[in-house]
């Protein structure tokens, strides 16, 4: 995760150093070398997901100097990377905020019995009928006909096992450590709320969506509000991206591990353009499509 990039660029190299000394823990050397069981525990991969995006966004900004960014967005996590790439603060200020972040989801994780279940091919009013009988919560609208619950592991699989009867194509649990975005998550929201009151936020220097809601913030009340909401809140990917398309954006380029954003947008809207890169493969695809 990130260490071809390492190997190549000064500047994300700077950058993976800088989070290892501001953390104090080697966190790049987990990235590079794992072990898995490690890099995906909630505290770990989230300041991780954090550096690893900033520094293909670094990567992108010096290799393609003349590039216009017309917003910024991030699925859950990726949010706060987000406003670290428009200013809302610096990358000191966000690792020290995902760090945080992290840790109380991890306790709220180990304190609570949690999981999460991908639903393919159901209606909205369906899958919150569905949530509400097996008392759980929606946690993530990803796309047209994909949508993600969350919970209590034994609602979790009530969910799964009566999908059918609610329309639902394909359910499948994930293989998750706990309910992210659901009231299970309230402990870790409460903590992140009172880290966020203390937090200084510049006005973002560019348009950044928030999960919540999909619409943009740029007050730094509205910004702290949105970001606390969504440790337990809906996630409305898809109506994030949607709000850029209606600004008559073509081309989303996608930074960190994996295609799944890019995944995603062809079941919003397979006409626009999604690029996706983490490593310096997908570096080199990436300026070479930009520069056709």
């Amino acid at each position: 995760m990130g260490k071809d990039l390492s190997d190549q660029f000064d500047v994300a190299r700077e950058l993976f150093a800088q989070a290892d000394d501001q953390l104090g823990y080697a966190l790049s050397d987990t990235m590079f070398n794992g072990p898995a069981s490690e890099l995906t525990r909630t505290s770990i991969c989230q300041p991780a997901l954090y550096t690893h995006g900033l520094a293909c966004l670094a990567l992108l900004k010096s290799q393609v100097p003349d590039l216009e960014i017309a917003g910024v967005a991030g699925l859950s996590l990726g949010e706060f990377t987000a406003h670290a790439a428009a200013g809302t603060f610096d990358f000191a200020t966000g690792l020290d905020l995902v760090a945080k972040r992290g840790s109380f989801m991890e306790e709220a994780t180990s304190a609570t019995e949690g999981s999460m279940a991908a639903l393919i091919g159901g209606e909205e009013s369906d899958i919150r009928r569905l949530a509400e009988e097996c008392d759980i919560d929606v946690a993530n609208f990803n796309a047209p006909g994909q949508i993600v619950v969350s919970g209590a592991k034994e609602g979790i699989a009530k969910a799964v096992a009566s999908a059918e009867e609610y329309g639902i194509r394909i359910a499948q649990e994930l293989e998750v450590a706990g309910a992210y975005h659901s009231r299970l998550m309230m402990p870790a929201q409460e903590k992140l709320a009172a880290v966020l009151a203390e937090l200084e936020l510049n006005t973002p220097s560019l348009p950044v969506t928030c999960n919540v809601e999909g619409r943009e913030v740029s007050e730094a009340a509205d910004i702290r509000k949105t970001l606390e909401a969504q440790v337990s809140g809906s996630v409305r990917w898809s109506d994030c991206v949607q709000h850029f398309i209606d600004q008559g954006e073509e081309l989303f380029i996608e930074l960190g591990p994996g295609r799944v954003l890019a995944g995603l947008m062809r079941r919003i809207d397979r006409k626009k353009t999604a690029l996706s890169f983490s490593d310096m493969e997908g570096l080199e695809k990436t300026i070479k499509a930009l520069q056709a």
